[in-house]
């Protein structure tokens, strides 16, 4: 989640610092931004890893890369940024023919580029139109679930992608309201049927994110990715996960729990019979968060975490 509002006023994105110092870039590296963003956590890379470090910028969103290809075009040889998903990864470093990297980072945030954006209607701050979409190529907008989804299909939705308690009572207070077309429509509706808003956070707040989750796939996206990442990382090599909610952060984090232990019998298994061994260990067992004068210049960032893995020498 980069924290820049538009090409002329770049900031630092989430957890720069803590990226860089993570996964210690070096001459003559290979790298990866797997959500490369406007370019900001890459462009770091590339000046920590100078002079012939390499990188490999991946998103998904043609107007964030149109940005990232600026912002680092003084490092033009040694970066190369494609639109594709990260759940293409080894596929990716395959056709560049590298067989292993130094170091990946992922931030799994929606970019203050997207959110302010209205057009693209990721936020109900602004009106615009039910999309959603990382990539305009993707065939389901948020409009589409809306209007077409069954109500209980829509309420399982938001409650399994939301953790939102009242989802029914929404999902039915949608489907009664229907067609919906915009972000404004749809945040009306939610705050109708949650009673008017009582505390801090938006009534719409989470559905708007469980609606997100479901149109860019982001969970089972995650759990495609988190096994090539590993596989693609050379002995010592280190991958960089920030999470925003804890939907994500559970998925990670049991991952790079199971993947640091050498069995997973179960418990009361008297032998073991799995033949699993550790790939990773993890460098730090709680997440690395926003420190309050990061959360202060960027609101976005106080619910990122961070964990880090590296990958143990081959046995």
């Amino acid at each position: 989640m980069c924290a820049e509002r538009n090409d002329n006023t770049p900031h630092l994105p989430v957890l720069y610092q803590e990226i860089i110092h993570a996964l210690r870039p070096h001459s003559p590296g290979r790298y990866v931004d797997a959500t490369v963003g406007a370019g900001g956590h890459a462009l770091g890379i590339l000046q920590d890893s100078s002079p012939e470090g390499l990188l490999l910028g991946l998103d998904l969103d043609p107007q964030a890369l149109e940005i990232a290809s600026r912002r680092l075009s003084a490092f033009e040889s040694r970066v190369t940024l494609r639109q594709v998903s990260y759940t293409t990864l080894q596929r990716q470093l395959a056709d560049l023919g590298w067989n292993a990297v130094d170091g990946i980072v992922i931030d799994l945030g929606v970019s203050s580029m997207q959110i302010d954006t209205p057009e693209r209607g990721f936020s109900f701050l602004a009106d615009g139109p039910l999309d959603m979409r990382f990539s305009p190529d993707q065939p389901t907008s948020a409009a589409d679930l809306i209007n077409t989804l069954p109500e209980t299909e829509l309420a399982d939705l938001i409650y399994r992608y939301g953790e939102e308690r009242a989802s029914r009572r929404i999902a039915r207070a949608i489907v009664q309201a229907r067609p919906l077309h915009t972000t404004a429509q749809l945040a009306e509706v939610i705050l109708r049927a949650s009673g008017g808003r009582r505390g801090r956070i938006h009534p719409a707040t989470r559905t708007f994110q469980a609606l997100r989750i479901a149109v860019n796939h982001e969970l089972d996206a995650l759990e495609e990715f988190l096994p090539q990442a590993v596989q693609s990382l050379a002995p010592g090599g280190r991958l960089a996960v920030i999470s925003f909610h804890s939907l994500e952060d559970r998925i990670v984090k049991q991952y790079f729990r199971l993947e640091s232990r050498d069995c997973i019998c179960p418990p009361d298994q008297p032998v073991c019979t799995c033949g699993h061994k550790a790939s990773l260990v993890e460098v730090n067992r709680h997440p690395i968060e926003a420190t309050a004068e990061e959360a202060s210049r960027n609101p976005r960032a106080r619910s990122a975490k961070l964990r880090i893995v590296e990958k143990l020498p081959l046995a």
